[in-house]
């Protein structure tokens, strides 16, 4: 179970079984104080994280783990309200001596198998991908 609860203004802090914080917060035009990401920004970041997570975890099993690695995320939403997102773009961006075909494989696995989050949100969003590899320093 997941709880999140009312701190005041328009900030929220919510806690899953790991007991680890997620705060929330909007900015100050509509009550809050701009002190944490927003929602959706969590959500966004929730699928990043989740993604890259089974990307590295692929990586490691292939003895390619990249130096450096990072997911761009970019969306489309609706214009009107409740904005839900029709597209969401990933780029992920490596750094390192990672053959292309062991990427290619890892975010495949990731975006059709293992990642719950992604999983879901393609049922209301198309989710696509890109990759760059960039060379060691």
């Amino acid at each position: 179970m997941i709880r999140v609860t009312y701190e005041g203004g328009m900030k929220f802090v919510g806690r899953g079984e790991s007991g680890h914080p997620v705060v929330m917060d909007s900015s100050p035009r509509v009550g809050g104080a701009d002190s944490a990401a927003r929602p959706v920004e969590v959500m966004l970041s929730s699928l990043g994280g989740c993604t890259g997570m089974d990307v590295v975890s692929i990586l490691r099993k292939m003895k390619t783990e990249p130096e450096a690695f990072h997911i761009e995320i970019e969306t489309e939403r609706t214009p009107d309200y409740p904005k839900v997102f029709t597209a969401i773009h990933l780029i992920y961006v490596v750094k390192g001596d990672v053959p292309e075909e062991n990427l290619k494989k890892a975010i495949d696995l990731s975006l059709e198998k293992y990642c719950p989050i992604a999983n879901t949100l393609s049922g209301v969003a198309k989710i696509t991908s890109s990759y760059r590899i960039e060379p060691s320093s």
